[in-house]
């Protein structure tokens, strides 16, 4: 069940006012109020979960998302920032009396300097984007999150998201040099810039997963970086997921840090193969995907003293590739797990939590156990070098009975995830979806500087609302809370 704050009847009211109000600070093709046209911006990736918005604002730069939240604050609006929408979390859903803010056409590189290894990119350009326009001078963008090739870097900041290589080269927070934002009431502010660690406070780092709940980022400056030499991707298959588990922890624990360390199931290798044919190891229960970089001799090294290490929990099978082909071929199922579980299953819960490293082996059995014991299947596939856990939960969402047990199920995993020391989110936010678990990691003492933070940047609760934080409000704001 999702609870939302009580719409505002006076802003519904004045609908067809709101959107001329718009359409007098941006184009007319770039604001939309139909029904039809507001469909696809519903939901997000938590499809499960619907709300049309009042309307659709589609500024292409910073001054015209400035002069729309200025026009918002004014007339006591709710803003909900958008990307592309692929949240996992319901970070973008909307309200009724709200308007979206989306940024997909603010998609320009507006600078790439080689010499200082940065680019300035508008909100939403994606992921992929800025690799492919430094990719020829021989450069690229560490992030990398499964959803790259649509999801947009303004939602990655927002989400603090990661990918299968921040085990090596860090989460969006470890890749930015600046942004530039726009305040609730439509002030534009720059922070940081070209150079390293801007004095003063760290505003860089509040903003950097703060969940549309702070402010609107409408430009980004981030790091690129060399292109290594060279790279290789190994697969390891075993005969029990604990015993996989095991062997992360171990090659974590030897000191080795990999380009990245990815951990498949029975479940998801299946239907990974029969996606992308990339030659997984069907009778395996278990799989990791390993990659090296570096020179030709460092890749020999590196792939040597991680398959000693995987010797010792006996894999039933090791393949190493040969080529930037079989590379690309491991990677190929590997990027594609979310789609290929969706064809063998007619919905699913992409679960996000983060555990020490050395809880892999009791937090799978465990899960294994909560499957067998709710009676839903589960594939893992999870970025396990850094033990962001991605189990997805596979329901019937026509079936009300079967939703509601995987919103129970994934609860339940998350709640471990905190109970063996980890936390509710890696990369995905808190969202919607999250939200009443918070009080599963905080204490009310600190929820409660957490909205005093949100109040100091948005003091009438205007941005992003109802996410993140549980159903108790500040003092200060005395709304209704309606179930909807």
């Amino acid at each position: 069940m999702i609870v939302q704050h009580e719409p505002k009847q006076e802003v519904l009211a004045r609908s067809a006012a709101i959107l001329d109000g718009l359409r007098a600070i941006l184009p007319a093709s770039n604001v939309i109020g139909d029904a039809l046209r507001l469909k696809p911006y519903e939901t997000d990736g938590l499809a499960a979960y619907r709300q049309p918005p009042l309307a659709v604002a589609l500024p292409t730069t910073t001054e015209e998302v400035a002069a729309v939240m200025a026009y918002c604050h004014r007339e006591g609006i709710r803003v909900v920032p958008r990307g592309a929408g692929t949240s996992l979390s319901g970070g973008a859903l909307p309200m009724a009396d709200s308007v979206v803010l989306g940024l997909m056409k603010m998609n320009r590189i507006l600078e790439i300097d080689y010499a200082d290894r940065l680019a300035v990119v508008q909100a939403g350009v994606t992921n992929i984007g800025i690799t492919n326009a430094v990719s020829a001078e021989g450069f690229f963008y560490a992030p990398d999150p499964s959803s790259q090739l649509a999801c947009m870097i303004g939602g990655n900041v927002m989400m603090n998201s990661g990918g299968a290589h921040c085990l090596r080269y860090g989460v969006t927070a470890n890749n930015l040099l600046g942004l530039k934002i726009v305040t609730v009431d439509g002030q534009i502010i720059e922070i940081g810039g070209a150079h390293c660690d801007a004095a003063g406070l760290d505003w860089l780092g509040l903003i950097t997963g703060s969940e549309g709940q702070l402010a609107i980022v409408t430009e980004v400056t981030v790091r690129i970086l060399r292109s290594p030499e060279g790279q290789r991707a190994m697969l390891a298959a075993f005969d029990a997921i604990d015993v996989a588990g095991a062997c992360v922890d171990a090659i974590i624990g030897s000191g080795i840090i990999p380009v990245a360390l990815e951990f498949m199931d029975k479940p998801c290798i299946h239907a990974c193969e029969a996606f992308a044919h990339a030659g997984y190891p069907m009778d395996a229960e278990a799989m990791l995907i390993i990659e090296v970089e570096g020179s030709t001799a460092e890749q020999d090294e590196l792939l040597g003293r991680i398959r000693a290490i995987c010797d010792r929990f006996n894999p039933i099978s090791m393949k190493v590739s040969n080529s930037v082909e079989e590379s690309m071929a491991i990677w190929k199922g590997r990027k594609g797990a979310f789609g290929a579980v969706g064809r063998i299953s007619p919905d699913y819960l992409c679960m996000d939590g983060t555990i020490p490293t050395s809880q892999l082996p009791h937090v799978l059995r465990r899960i294994g156990e909560m499957s067998a014991e709710c009676g839903l299947g589960v594939a893992n596939v999870f970025h396990a070098g850094d033990g962001n856990l991605h189990p997805l939960i596979m329901f019937d969402a026509n079936d009300p009975e079967s939703f509601h047990k995987a919103e129970t199920f994934g609860a339940d995993i998350l709640k471990l995830c905190v109970e063996v020391g980890g936390c509710l989110t890696g990369e995905h936010g808190v969202g919607v979806e999250k939200r009443d678990l918070m009080t599963v990691q905080f204490n009310e003492t600190e929820l409660d500087q957490q909205r005093r933070v949100k109040s100091a940047f948005d003091p009438d609760w205007l941005l992003n609302p109802s996410k993140v934080f549980p159903l108790k409000l500040p003092a200060a704001r005395s709304l209704t809370l309606a179930a909807e």
